[in-house]
């Protein structure tokens, strides 16, 4: 996959933003991937669904488990994993970031079929810390999830946190491909 096709979509999209920016993870940045723009733009999505998609049929031919889930944790990794489902065919799974309180109390949207593999879905990667928080509760209740495709790495430690847990994080970009634009 050439990635460069992502990079200029996420700059038309006008998702990369210059200035001063608190992250989620507390972190200070001198720029900003404002990828709501991008997963809420059809033609960037889709450009983003395709490649993922790519990613996912390789990822498939290459395991001897075939079976795969496509997961998101809400909020921002779901119109990815929706879009990345509709273009693969493979089933949809939510993560919740909490067991809700009411109706069934699960914490899943769709089928957690603890014989396939999930492969997470997410936006921006920093740290890493919303993503495995999922996936650490995903494996407690036995699910297969080894991988974690992400739209932009920010390249600030979540390759590193994610492997400690035995996950391989797979960027689409990085963000230094991005900001030397």
């Amino acid at each position: 996959m050439d990635n460069q096709i992502v990079v200029d979509a996420l700059i038309a999209c006008d998702a990369v933003k210059f200035g001063e920016f608190t992250l989620s993870s507390g972190q200070k940045s001198n720029f900003y991937i404002d990828i709501k723009k991008a997963s809420t733009d059809p033609k960037t999505l889709k450009v983003i669904a395709a490649c993922i998609g790519e990613m996912v049929d390789a990822i498939s031919a290459t395991t001897q488990n075939d079976q795969i889930i496509i997961g998101g944790v809400e909020l921002g990794g779901v119109p990815i994993a929706t879009a990345v489902s509709l273009e693969t065919e493979y089933p949809l799974l939510i993560i919740r970031k909490e067991v809700k309180g009411y109706g069934t109390k699960s914490r899943y949207v769709g089928d957690l079929d603890l014989s396939k593999e999930i492969i997470l879905m997410e936006d921006v990667t920093t740290s890493g810390g919303s993503v495995k928080k999922a996936i650490e509760a995903l494996k407690e209740d036995g699910a297969n999830v080894q991988r974690v495709i992400t739209i932009v790495d920010r390249e600030s430690g979540a390759t590193e946190s994610l492997k400690e847990i035995g996950v391989e994080l797979i960027p689409l970009v990085r963000s230094s491909e991005l900001v030397q634009k």
